[in-house]
């Protein structure tokens, strides 16, 4: 069938967005060419936001045929965390007739070259954000994301992020040029003379390994940067998460399909239940790149059986926030609740433990007591949750039974300075919603220890008292050396303080936000601007994106010949 979308036409179009990327990595600066407000779509074809949730309503009953090759079956059953069933089934793959069938179509996907293969996945990514409201309910009622967190986490900031690896993995494989002509001079005898061709050639199937409750945005960076660099990747979805990765998947076959490639390039595996087909698929030898968003438990599994392929894992961390001093009280409470509260905290971002010198901290106000900040921002998620219309938009639902048993146990650990209480949903009557607990520890108790230096994923947060700022730090070295963590914050205004905290940030390599008391925290990263992660401590061995998420999905082979 002869292409439908072009090389030049996919190059007129999205070659000057490239160029945007490409020159924002550079400078990090803010840019985003995918607006975050429910009021800019429904133009240029892009669904509004009724018509997108009608769009999500008429996929129930429905099956998602994909048209790969190898299907076996059907299957189904995601029950949103609102209660609700989805009612979308999708086909399950025998795996010995579709990955030999995704291999089929690499070699024209790797002669297609870098800046086509780019074109094709900034094409991919401009479809799904026209259906980017359509998208935004998958993913609500998948992860328990309230909706305006879906729309923006699931929709244009999952595709910024997607962007993002096309733009990184473009100037990985630009970094060589693709032809040169090589002379040595020898002296009196005629010199060497040799032609030289270099080619991007990619490792072989990419997976993706999808998770729970960041669906595409955590999906997407690694679906992109294997297909920029000209791998197959197959999406294997968590079985609560299936439809937005689906969708993906559908819209990157069309895409395929029209520019002439084979569609079997992008492909799922959805899963009966129980089959658990993640640890059989991380080991078949086709598969030569893995990315995983999960628990540590499986991504230590991963990068210790997966040997035969290149496996870039997020997995968990304890993030930890140093309240030592602040010149704007009122402004740091109002960001740590919002921090906290923001989709009941199940963020790998989200702030865990608070370390507070047991003797009160200097701030604007005073000096205030361990006792006092620590009920202080209690007042300060009560209030901002306080109105359950609001709380709602804030927190979202619970995403499953696990983070709701670890919320109720966590009252248990110690004192509790603010007690976790249900929300009711209106609209959603089935929804499991709860406000956050904070719990307070002693960073001097051995007996405290265990709880705050092991991850408690979900809407839990210890107020750990420190006997100086000193042990606020040598307790931040020792967890993000020993347990990870994807964020770091800090609250001071004594430099030295300061620096002792960035100190020990760049030496155990973890992100840090000092000092936020705005509208920007701790738990959000900006694409093209932001590093998620650093790669270089347990809670991840990636960062989305930089250079090396990218460069070894692809080798680059040599030919030469005289000339």
């Amino acid at each position: 069938m002869a292409a439908e979308l072009t090389a030049h036409q996919l190059i007129a179009q999205h070659r000057p967005t490239l160029d945007l990327a490409l020159e924002t990595i550079r400078t990090r600066a803010y840019w985003s060419p995918h607006p975050e407000h429910p009021k800019a779509y429904g133009e240029n074809g892009s669904l509004d936001t009724a018509a997108g949730k009608a769009a999500f309503d008429a996929l129930s009953g429905t099956r998602l045929d994909l048209g790969q090759p190898g299907t076996d079956g059907w299957v189904g059953g995601e029950v949103s965390p609102y209660g609700i069933e989805l009612g979308v089934e999708y086909p399950h793959a025998d795996l010995d007739v579709l990955l030999p069938a995704m291999q089929a179509g690499q070699k024209a996907w790797r002669d297609a070259g870098a800046e086509l293969r780019a074109m094709v996945c900034l094409e991919i990514l401009k479809r799904i954000a026209d259906r980017t409201m359509e998208f935004a309910q998958a993913v609500m009622h998948t992860s328990g994301q309230a909706f305006m967190m879906a729309f923006q986490a699931g929709g244009p900031h999952a595709q910024d992020r997607g962007m993002e690896a096309v733009a990184y993995a473009y100037v990985e494989q630009s970094r060589t040029p693709e032809t040169a002509e090589w002379t040595k001079p020898q002296g009196k005898r005629d010199p060497l003379a040799l032609t030289k061709r270099f080619t991007p050639v990619p490792r072989g199937i990419g997976l993706v390994v999808g998770c729970n409750t960041f669906p595409t945005w955590n999906g997407y960076p690694g679906l992109f940067a294997s297909l920029a660099t000209g791998n197959a990747v197959l999406v294997k979805p968590h079985p609560r998460a299936v439809l937005p990765l689906a969708l993906t998947v559908q819209v990157a076959r069309d895409v395929l399909t029209e520019a002439g490639f084979d569609p079997n390039l992008v492909a799922l595996a959805a899963e009966r239940p129980g089959e658990g087909i993640a640890k059989t698929l991380a080991t078949r030898p086709e598969i030569r790149i893995i990315d995983y968003t999960g628990s540590t438990a499986f991504g230590d599994w991963l990068e210790a059986n997966a040997r035969q392929a290149q496996v870039y894992t997020e997995k968990a961390g304890v993030n930890t926030v140093i309240v030592e001093s602040t010149d704007d009280y009122q402004g740091m409470l109002a960001n740590l609740a919002f921090s906290l509260s923001l989709y009941s905290g199940q963020m790998c971002t989200t702030p865990q433990n608070l370390l507070i010198p047991r003797d009160g901290i200097r701030t604007d106000q005073g000096v205030k007591s361990y006792d006092e900040v620590t009920a202080d921002l209690a007042r300060a998620v009560d209030g901002l949750l306080g109105d359950d219309a609001r709380a709602n938009a804030l927190l979202g639902a619970i995403v499953n039974p696990d983070v709701k048993a670890r919320l109720e146990a966590a009252a248990g650990l110690g004192e509790v300075a603010l007690a976790s209480r249900e929300v009711a949903n209106p609209e959603f009557p089935g929804a499991v919603v709860r406000t956050p607990v904070i719990v307070k520890l002693d960073g001097a108790k051995p007996e405290d220890e265990a709880a705050y230096t092991s991850e408690c994923f979900g809407p839990v947060s210890f107020a750990v008292a420190v006997d100086s700022a000193d042990h606020a730090v040598e307790l931040l070295r020792r967890s993000v050396r020993e347990k990870g963590a994807m964020t770091v914050g800090a609250y001071t205004t004594d430099p030295e303080v300061e620096e002792a905290v960035q100190e020990v940030c760049l030496d155990e390599a973890a992100q840090l936000s000092l000092n936020l008391t705005g509208g920007v925290y701790v738990n959000q990263t900006a694409a093209f601007s932001d590093f998620h992660g650093s790669g270089g401590n347990p809670a991840a061995n990636a960062a989305l994106c930089d250079g090396a998420f990218v460069a070894n999905r692809f080798r680059v082979v040599e030919v030469r010949r005289p000339a």
